[in-house]
């Protein structure tokens, strides 16, 4: 499969936010978000407003820095959102089961590159990198998976 790509202009935090919550409501059972980019470049933020436009009842959503993964319970699946910034094995993810959620839940990794081998192919990556202005960023979206073809494009004319 060849792989396509996407970069958006996200000027303000808020506009991370409307564009978390667009692409969450469209997620369902099996979706793996892989959130790439340096520390300070919004993935925390864009999995915050994710996870909470997809909750029954409203709950804080913190980093799961220190505890790796916080499972919530979605609308339509579990929600698991990894930090694996601290992960210093690959095998912990298999312990922890987060193998296991990307076939079942609706998964959001941060620092993805150190799921090794163990990323799944149908994942979409996001890149996050500082923007134009001191709030804003650019998103890349990279993926292969047809799946995320028309999702994307509906997403570009929203």
């Amino acid at each position: 499969m060849s792989t396509l790509s996407r970069t958006l202009a996200l000027a303000s935090p808020t506009k991370t936010c409307a564009l978390a919550r667009h692409l969450g409501g469209r997620l369902r059972p099996g979706d793996v978000l892989l959130l790439s980019g340096g520390v300070g470049a919004g993935k925390t933020h864009f999995a915050r407003c994710l996870i909470q436009s997809l909750l029954t009842t409203p709950e804080d959503v913190p980093s799961p820095t220190y505890t790796l993964v916080q499972t919530y319970p979605g609308t339509t699946a579990e929600i698991w959102h990894a930090d694996l910034y601290r992960l210093t094995d690959p095998v912990e993810l298999v312990e922890l089961g987060l193998t296991e959620a990307f076939e079942t839940a609706i998964c959001l990794v941060e620092w993805p590159d150190r799921l090794g081998e163990l990323a799944p192919e149908t994942a979409l990556l996001l890149d996050f990198a500082p923007g134009d202005a001191l709030e804003a960023r650019r998103l890349t979206l990279r993926w292969s998976d047809p799946r995320w073809t028309a999702l994307l494009q509906e997403i570009a004319h929203a």
